[in-house]
């Protein structure tokens, strides 16, 4: 289910530019040398959708994920990989990597640290009334003992982004609730082989769950 607020309405200018912003699961193997370059993950997807099904609003749509990136990074670069690209909308996946804890950082994420920048983030981005704002939930469709930790620490993760969503007033996307849900009629594996990077099913789920939500909206879709 995708949640609407009655502040959440979404009022795109006429040929706007949508910004995807995160971490590996955004990035999809994007190239870096191609200013326009999408990847292949569910930045693509829904750029592809939207702009087949809808020429007329002439959407541009950039991704700047890169993979690995923690919330931290995204405050470090937020800009010039965001403000400086000046987008009328942004959309943001990010917190899988800051739940990954010691065994991958020296440096672990803490949910007081993570609420903060997320915050600056969110509060940079805010300056600026014009771009609207999307949150997509970081998720995890492994339940086995080796991501046990993760689990643990992504379940706070996940509640401040939906604080987050109330508080900016941003349309949220609840990701993990959804891939529950699809993964108790398909096997996890079909959405996820890790459980953390989707498939083309998983891809194609966020995608059509993104696109749900902004018409849900009543965006310019």
């Amino acid at each position: 289910m995708i949640r609407v607020e009655e502040e959440e309405k979404m009022n795109l200018q006429s040929n706007p530019t949508i910004l995807f912003q995160g971490d590996s699961i955004t990035d999809a193997g994007r190239k870096r040398k191609s200013y326009e370059a999408l990847g292949e993950g569910y930045a693509m997807m829904t750029a592809a959708w939207v702009s087949a099904s809808h020429p007329e609003y002439g959407a541009r749509f950039i991704n700047r994920g890169i993979s690995g990136n923690r919330i931290r990074d995204l405050r470090n670069r937020w800009i010039k990989d965001c403000l400086d690209l000046k987008p009328n909308l942004v959309s943001i996946l990010v917190g899988i990597n800051d739940a990954l804890g010691k065994p991958f950082w020296k440096e672990p994420t803490s949910v007081e640290s993570f609420q903060s920048d997320y915050e600056y983030v969110l509060e940079q981005t805010r300056c600026d009334s014009e771009i609207q704002i999307v949150l997509l939930e970081p998720f995890l469709l492994c339940s086995n003992d080796n991501y046990a930790e993760t689990r643990c620490n992504l379940t706070p993760i996940i509640g401040v982004v939906r604080e987050l969503s109330k508080e900016f007033k941003t349309l949220l996307i609840p990701l993990n609730d959804i891939f529950v849900k699809a993964a108790s009629v398909k096997n996890p594996c079909y959405w996820s082989l890790d459980g953390v990077h989707p498939t083309l099913a998983g891809h194609a789920l966020i995608a059509q769950s993104w696109i749900k939500g902004i018409i849900a909206c009543e965006s310019f879709l």
